[in-house]
């Protein structure tokens, strides 16, 4: 019996070990709640207002909200509805495992556990020459459209 409860464990172990790097997206809902309000740099409602937020809206306007060529940068994950558009995870990696407030007070901690800092390449995942409506793509100036970061007053 000792022998059974040991291998089971190590098992466990195992499998915890393979998938704990396995990030999956909780939807901007969850963001909403620690990064909404004046206290809070009104980061969510910049992001509610932008292109990002709408771009599944835009995408279903033009007649294209089922084409799988356009869907990788109109929405979040293809799998789910509620992550229709370019929500909070398109761009700072899924936040399964660092949504908890200890996690994100440490910015390292953060990182660790998957949250991504955009950059100018993240950016080129989507805004490249391969999306037939391209006009071409100058970093600082599109950051400067969607800067929601947030900076005490």
């Amino acid at each position: 019996m000792r022998r059974f409860i040991l291998i089971a464990v190590c098992f466990m172990v195992v499998v915890y070990m393979v998938y704990a790097g396995d990030f999956t997206y909780v939807g901007a809902n969850k963001c909403k709640m620690c990064h909404k309000g004046a206290s809070k740099g009104e980061v969510f409602e910049k992001w509610e207002k932008s292109s990002h937020a709408k771009a599944f809206e835009t995408l279903k306007a033009k007649g294209e909200g089922k084409n799988p060529q356009c869907l990788g940068c109109h929405v979040t994950d293809v799998k789910a509805a509620e992550f229709e558009g370019v929500g909070c995870e398109a761009c700072h990696g899924p936040g399964s495992a660092y949504k908890s407030i200890s996690i994100m007070k440490d910015r390292q901690k953060a990182i660790e556990n998957g949250l991504v800092i955009p950059n100018e390449a993240t950016c080129k995942k989507c805004h490249n020459e391969k999306s037939p409506t391209f006009k071409g793509f100058n970093f600082n100036d599109f950051w400067k459209k969607i800067d929601h970061r947030y900076t005490k007053k």
